[in-house]
């Protein structure tokens, strides 16, 4: 990597790390550019460089947060011997996820409102690319009933992020949250196969 590349790279982490936590604590609406690049030591011009503009840097900041949460969730489905155990509890991680502050005002809140279909951010393409890889290995081990892989990622993951939107925009999230979880347990259970005993 080249000097000037390097210094790129540098401006462009600086300049999420800090937008990060302004929108977290101001919201997007109510982030101010001119006072993010101050605060950042650098110009607009830079911002708008690297981002286009502060809906550019926005789903910048999204795309690294969703993308640590999707990657926290993704550590549950590496830890269980059982592969379903695994998928649930990636499931339950991310909508678990929803009470996080930063998680719940940026991603889940702001998100949406923003950057529209949550199911078309680059996060969430990887997480289903994974959920997917997932059911399929679930299927060749005949632990599922037959469905079109893709079809069932797309419901098993749609389903997870709108627990987490609906525990993030209620009014109590704490109380909402062992209900959100109970339904996505029984709605994913859905695709299991009758246990043979």
């Amino acid at each position: 990597m080249s000097v000037r590349e390097q210094k790129m790279a540098e401006t462009r982490k600086k300049l999420i790390e800090v937008a990060r936590r302004a929108f977290a604590e101001y919201g997007y609406a109510d982030t101010s550019m001119d006072k993010l690049t101050a605060e950042a030591g650098l110009t607009r011009g830079a911002l708008y460089h690297h981002f286009g503009d502060k809906k550019g840097l926005f789903a910048a900041v999204v795309d690294q947060i969703d993308s640590e949460m999707a990657s926290s969730a993704q550590q549950q489905l590496d830890q269980p011997d059982d592969l379903w155990e695994g998928l649930m509890l990636e499931g339950q991680t991310y909508i678990e996820n929803a009470l996080n502050p930063e998680f719940q005002r940026i991603v889940l809140r702001d998100g949406p409102a923003v950057l529209a279909d949550p199911a078309h951010w680059p996060s969430q393409n990887k997480c289903l690319q994974s959920t997917r890889d997932c059911v399929e290995q679930l299927l060749a081990l005949d632990r599922i009933k037959a469905v079109d892989p893709e079809a069932a990622a797309v419901f098993l993951n749609g389903a997870a992020m709108n627990a987490a939107l609906w525990v993030a925009s209620s009014q109590h999230p704490e109380k909402v949250l062992p209900q959100a979880l109970h339904a996505f347990n029984l709605f994913a259970s859905g695709f299991l196969k009758e246990t043979r005993g």
